[in-house]
């Protein structure tokens, strides 16, 4: 294979990042879990309404609502500690002034499970990124290389996480390639999440929570919206597929999330292209829709237990229009306890995915094998570069995860999570590509981030019993990942 052209794309990019000024980011984007954790004990506390269950997360409306905070100094001490740790990152990330930011990620074996902090998609990755802000303008360049990506040959370029957004008022114009995280849970995401790389799109969204004024719609508390198209730009059966998807978060009070969201994919050569089948809800067995489209519900509640921030949420994503009969619903359940450890807290984290789809909602006696992320009328299926859109193991896969997630006094991170994946059933065949033989899997992941001056170091060790076939047998993997700041 000829290299010249990828030496080229990190050469150019890594002179990107150096010569341009940057600053500004309008958003915090998917992957810090010490961030998120932050985030929700201030969400569910009542200082910052931001909607955790909903990402990026607009860092106009964190700014906003801690700005407007009059009891900051009452609070408990490890709220004080998530104040300041989370004034201190908006305050850096929306500064004016330059900088430049590389990313270097390399493993001897990309990750089998891809939660809200997952890293890199391949075994190595080189991304330079530069940001320019102009009033309520956002240009965020963010290109590389990815490497041993499963199902992808050679030198792949990268331009995750570039795009630019346009503010005007309170809504936000953007086109690129930004990763979303539609969902309250943390290992899993089931209708979007960064389990695929993400792909050229343009999208409209709220800037930050919302209120409607009228008697008749106040009730609903604040909102976050945003929809989204896309051109699904890879290799595909059904060429330039398009995708859209819709998304609505309310928190009518304090501490809950209520979340709604369609997507689908539509359009491509050898289907029909129009505004009447795109807006279509009907999807029954009698009248199938011409496009793959999924619902999905979600919520998410947090209070105190003695005095212990606790919350517990939950997602169902449906195959069809019915969200109860011919449903085909996958679950997800969890919930969190944050442990006061000195002045922070530690959150312990159970959380339950299946995507063996019940034909009727909580009808478990009915099952549809291998259509979650499948489509008869779209043989590559809800899937991007061969990954699908949410679940990090496929269709007709379980995972139980607990996971323990601590930051200490110097803002390191640490994180230990506990795995048992149940990938695909032997009714699926084809239709979960990860492995088309069912397996087992036994897996534990320990991650240290590290904050320095001029960056963040963040190792990994992963351990499992297992592998996806036709590998067997215990394997090992370690992956290490710096992002350097440049100002």
């Amino acid at each position: 294979m000829n290299l010249a052209w990828p030496r080229r794309v990190i050469v150019a990019t890594i002179a990107i990042g150096i010569a341009v000024p940057s600053a500004a980011a309008p958003w915090a984007s998917v992957g810090d879990s010490q961030l998120r954790s932050d985030l929700t004990l201030l969400n569910d506390a009542g200082i910052a309404q931001v909607m955790v269950s909903q990402w990026p997360v607009p860092w106009a409306g964190v700014l906003a609502a801690l700005n407007e905070s009059p009891t900051l100094d009452a609070q408990p001490r490890y709220i004080r500690e998530a104040i300041r740790r989370v004034r201190a990152r908006a305050t850096r990330e929306t500064a004016e002034g330059g900088r430049a930011e590389t990313l270097i990620d390399a493993t001897n074996r990309p990750a089998l499970v891809r939660g809200f902090d997952a890293e890199g998609y391949g075994k190595a990755t080189i991304q330079e990124t530069a940001e320019i802000t102009a009033g309520r303008s956002d240009l965020h360049v963010q290109l590389g290389a990815i490497v041993g990506q499963k199902g992808q040959h050679g030198v792949q370029f990268d331009a995750n996480g570039s795009y630019i957004a346009q503010r005007f008022g309170n809504v936000q114009l953007y086109g690129g390639e930004v990763t979303h995280w539609w969902g309250p849970g943390w290992a899993s995401a089931l209708t979007y999440s960064n389990n695929a790389r993400p792909f050229p799109q343009i999208g409209i969204s709220t800037t930050g929570p919302l209120r409607f004024k009228t008697p008749l719609l106040s009730w609903i508390g604040a909102f976050r919206a945003e929809a989204l198209v896309g051109l699904l730009d890879d290799t595909r059966i059904a060429r330039h597929t398009l995708f859209n998807g819709i998304r609505v978060t309310l928190n009518p009070m304090r501490g809950l999330e209520i979340g709604g969201s369609r997507t689908q994919i539509f359009c491509g050569s050898g289907h029909p292209c129009n505004l009447r089948d795109t807006i279509s809800l009907n999807n029954s067995p009698t009248n199938p829709s011409k496009t793959a489209s999924e619902g999905e519900f979600d919520a998410r509640y947090g209070w105190r237990v003695g005095g212990v921030p606790v919350e517990v949420y939950g997602q169902i994503f449906n195959e069809d229009s019915s969200p109860v009969t011919h449903s085909f619903t996958s679950y997800l359940a969890g919930g969190s306890v944050y442990l006061p450890v000195g002045r922070n807290t530690m959150r312990v984290t159970g959380e339950y995915t299946s995507t063996i789809p019940t034909q009727n909602l909580f009808g478990f006696g009915t099952v549809g094998y291998g259509i979650t992320y499948t489509d008869g009328k779209y043989p590559d299926g809800l899937r991007y570069r061969g990954r699908d859109f949410g679940f990090s193991l496929d269709s007709d896969s379980r995972l139980i995860t607990l996971q323990a997630n601590l930051t200490d006094t110097a803002d390191r991170n640490y994180t230990l999570s506990l795995h048992r994946a149940l990938v695909s059933r032997p009714q699926t065949g084809t239709a979960n590509p990860l492995t088309t033989t069912p397996v087992t899997i036994n897996y534990a992941e320990a991650r240290v981030v590290t904050p320095f001056k001029i960056g963040i170091l963040s190792v990994s060790g992963r351990i499992q019993d297992d592998q996806l076939r036709p590998a067997r047998g215990f394997t090992a993997a370690a992956e290490v990942s710096f992002k350097i700041r440049v100002r």
